[in-house]
């Protein structure tokens, strides 16, 4: 057996080396540092059952070759198996009970199916399984539209399956949501009981439920057809508590059952918020406007002197178009359909069209929220110096944005253009008031602003108390457009 000295360096060295490395040319060199006797003893054949080989190192790699490859093949295992549990969950929900029955409801509804759709519910209850809020939201859309409808066997069948079909859901304590409540509504008003449509809705309300447009619409709608105005202006009320703007179905029911219950009041009332929200009406609603004007009840209303200046000063306030003084003059209308020409002349009557401003309160609205939006964007203490300075000098007819004026189609700052601005406007003003020029701090002392002409300008503006120069920092474009302003071509 061949001995070995285990002090030897290159002996440590073959322990640690698998046998079959021995004869390798590159091994052999690396020995070549230890001596020749040590390389001449690597040179003899060795059998391999004299020599005891350390396979530590290959054994190592193996096992670490095997662990990562089990663990890789763990991972892919996992993975596989969370994908297809992923995918067996999801078919199994797809194949539940109620998904079942939800698919198939929702296929009756879009079809309008509603006696199928009853099979189904009773085939679903008697099988045990278990109806969630979808489930019941569409049985009772499907009854409340069939006992809306003209059919006198479905409406009978959609009216007493629909209230059976929500005492269930109460009774299975599934929470209803606006959805529920609107399709109750409806039933309601089919059953010819406004009142509790009303109710519903503010059931829903103390529910913590916000009731939307199409929520009040049944017991609005009933109330009108029954001619109860009184409850249709209570509900319109609530519907303003709740922050819900009516549009013009809901403005127009109402119209016309003020004209039925020959509330002249409630009609102006209802022409102003329809010429307000709507503008330009539909022809059923037309219809409603002339029917009003051509009644004897129309020639009984107004009265017959009032005062020019409340008049015209109401026009002003009111944004053009509407003084909100009521209805002047007596007698009969003269109604008639007419167009208008492209500079909005009446054909009929030849008067002319008057542009129609914001109201007051839409001024101070908006007033409020470009006040917001400049504190938003400038130092604070600089708007709020602006409008100090404002209330001392102002109010003006015009504002001008002087960098914009100065700046069209040149590309220097041109004062004449400006001062042309100025001077054009002062003219069109009825107070013959300079506008307010807006400047940046740096186009009033440099630059151009050194030109004597330009200077001239500028001292003249500024004696007037119209010229304002925004600090450095500040935004003369967000000052200025924080105002009232217009403008007229240069």
């Amino acid at each position: 057996m061949l001995g070995v000295n285990p002090y030897v360096p290159s002996m440590s060295m073959f322990k640690k080396i698998p046998f079959s490395f021995i004869y390798q040319n590159c091994f052999r060199c690396s020995l070549l540092p230890f001596g020749t006797c040590y390389y001449h003893l690597f040179l003899k054949p060795v059998r391999i059952s004299n020599v005891h080989v350390n396979y530590f190192a290959v054994d190592k790699t193996r096992n670490l070759s095997a662990v990562a490859t089990a663990a890789k093949s763990t991972v892919n295992t996992s993975n596989s198996t969370n994908a297809m549990s992923n995918k067996a969950r999801k078919k199994a929900h797809r194949e539940s009970p109620e998904s079942v029955l939800k698919y198939k409801l929702d296929m009756c509804s879009k079809h309008g199916k509603l006696v199928e759709a009853l099979g189904l519910y009773e085939e679903g209850r008697s099988n045990g399984v278990t109806l969630k809020q979808h489930h019941y939201n569409v049985l009772l859309y499907l009854c409340a539209r069939e006992a809306s409808g003209d059919g006198v066997e479905l409406k009978e069948l959609g009216l007493k399956r629909g209230f059976e079909i929500f005492q269930k859901m109460v009774g299975d304590k599934v929470s209803p949501n606006e959805t529920t409540f609107t399709s109750m509504a409806r039933l309601a008003v089919a059953r010819e009981d406004p009142d509790l449509a009303f109710e519903l809705v503010k059931q829903m309300k103390s529910l913590g439920i916000p009731p939307k447009l199409r929520s009040y619409g049944p017991a609005l709608f009933g109330f009108c057809e029954k001619g109860n105005a009184e409850k249709g202006y209570e509900l319109d009320a609530h519907m303003a508590e709740s922050g819900v703007t009516p549009e013009e179905p809901e403005l127009s029911a109402l119209l016309k059952v003020s004209a039925d219950t020959k509330n002249a009041d409630k009609v102006y009332d209802m022409l102003q918020r329809l010429r307000a929200t709507v503008r330009q009406v539909s022809e059923s609603t037309f219809q409603i406007i002339e029917d009003w004007f051509k009644s004897e009840d129309a020639t009984k209303v107004g009265v017959e002197s009032w005062d020019v200046n409340k008049i015209k000063k109401g026009v002003v306030d009111g944004g053009g178009g509407w003084h909100g003084q009521g209805w002047l003059g007596s007698g009969r209308w003269r109604v008639m359909r007419t167009k208008m020409t492209e500079n909005g002349v009446c054909r009929c009557c030849g008067e002319k069209l008057v542009s129609i401003d914001i109201d007051p309160k839409e001024t101070e609205n908006f007033a409020t929220k470009l006040t917001e939006l400049a504190c938003n964007r400038e130092v604070k203490a600089d708007f709020i110096r602006f409008q100090e300075w404002l209330q001392q000098h102002g109010p003006f007819d015009a504002v001008v944005d002087g960098a914009n004026v100065g700046l069209i189609k040149a590309d220097t700052f041109n004062f004449n253009q400006l001062n042309n601005v100025v001077n054009q406007l002062r003219q069109m003003s009825p107070s013959k008031r300079s506008p307010l020029v807006i400047l940046h701090q740096g186009r009033v002392t440099n630059g151009p602003a050194r030109n004597p002409n330009n200077r001239n300008w500028l001292d003249s503006w500024k004696r007037a108390g119209a010229l304002y120069a925004t600090p450095a920092g500040s935004n003369d474009d967000c000052l200025s457009k924080s105002l009232p302003a217009f403008s007229i071509p240069c």
